[in-house]
């Protein structure tokens, strides 16, 4: 039996560093307004500011969206368990 397993495409758009629009995130891990920590398909983003507030998240389709001056955005890339990697 095929297993159907549709992965969610990752994008970010920061606009005038006042916004920023995402696909693919998985969750919010928590926010302050200085920092927002979110899960992604791929691993993990922090995006850090100055009075961020987020304005909308979807779980179910993996649309995410935030206010305040934007400094950057870093992301994390998922790791995997070291008896994968050594026998794959």
């Amino acid at each position: 039996m095929e297993e159907n397993v549709q992965e969610r495409q990752e994008s970010a758009l920061i606009e005038q560093q006042k916004k920023i629009t995402m696909t693919g995130v998985s969750g919010v891990d928590g926010f302050t307004p200085r920092e927002i920590r979110l899960t992604l398909e791929s691993g993990r983003a922090v995006i850090a500011g100055e009075g961020l507030k987020i304005v909308s998240f979807s779980k179910a389709n993996g649309n995410f969206s935030a206010i305040g001056k934007i400094y950057g955005i870093r992301f994390f890339a998922k790791h995997e368990k070291l008896t994968k990697r050594l026998f794959g």
